[in-house]
């Protein structure tokens, strides 16, 4: 069973940025990527789309023989994570804004955040963020447009820059030191943000978390993968596969798989 793969969805390529992360945590381990780009985003869906798009990706991984589900989407865990524990057997890793670290080293008692309509609106998100960040003003900007743009492979486009001055003016102007991304395809963004935010603004995602969760859980379960030698890597998605393999640099096959 510990040579098994773990298995990852996202509802586009953006969920790559957490497989980066454990494959460099876990080189050793054998990884699923499914991207279900043909519905991306799950941003804009309604709660029971999502449940029900989440439900299909954690069954495909499963039906391939995964021991470990990661759910590579801000949107799919807010919204959909309690009901996949209930309905499946094996561990299902989540992620959610890392509000919580934001929260905790403010120095001027302001954080932004940038994530999807579905992560914001969700009751896991308002849950940790009145847990945290009671005491600190939060800017919230739903990040309407990024994905579709990265999904088309639009991510240095000068679009993406105006789109981004815009979320990230008001957030400046109240004064963060911190932006936190919520949604797993923020991370390539990195380049722009950086050239677009002030030195002192520090940048939070959650794939580092993300992988040490994975390995913990898989740790606590005898499921990790113990052999030497590298593991094997298989990516999956219904649109484009041209996308992803660009934000793989190239170095991975991306097969089209129509699901």
């Amino acid at each position: 069973m510990s040579k098994q793969p773990i298995g990852i969805f996202d509802s586009g390529v953006g969920g790559t940025s957490i497989w980066k992360e454990i494959h460099l945590l876990l080189p050793h381990e054998n990884t699923i990527y499914l991207a279900d780009s043909a519905n991306a985003p799950y941003g804009t869906k309604s709660k029971e789309a999502i449940v029900n798009l989440s439900i299909k990706n954690t069954a495909y991984l499963i039906n391939q023989g995964c021991k470990i589900i990661v759910v590579a989407c801000n949107t799919a865990t807010t919204n959909a994570i309690h009901i996949l524990r209930q309905n499946y057997n094996i561990p299902i890793i989540g992620i959610e804004p890392a509000i919580k670290p934001a929260a905790l080293n403010t120095q001027t008692k302001c954080v932004g955040i940038l994530a999807t309509k579905g992560t914001l609106s969700s009751e896991l998100f308002h849950k940790t963020t009145d847990l945290f960040a009671n005491n600190i003003t939060v800017i919230e900007r739903i990040g309407e447009g990024i994905v579709e743009l990265i999904e088309t492979g639009q991510l240095y486009s000068e679009a993406m820059k105006v789109l981004l001055k815009s979320y990230l003016k008001p957030m400046l102007d109240a004064n963060i030191d911190y932006l936190v991304l919520g949604c797993t395809h923020y991370p390539y963004l990195m380049p722009l943000l950086l050239e677009l935010l002030p030195q002192h603004v520090k940048i939070i995602d959650s794939g580092e978390a993300v992988a040490r969760q994975t390995k913990a859980v898989l740790e606590k379960n005898g499921l990790l993968n113990t052999q030497t030698i590298k593991g094997k890597t298989a990516f999956y998605t219904n649109a484009n596969p041209a996308i992803m393999a660009s934000l793989l640099d190239n170095k991975f096959d991306v097969e089209y798989l129509n699901f």
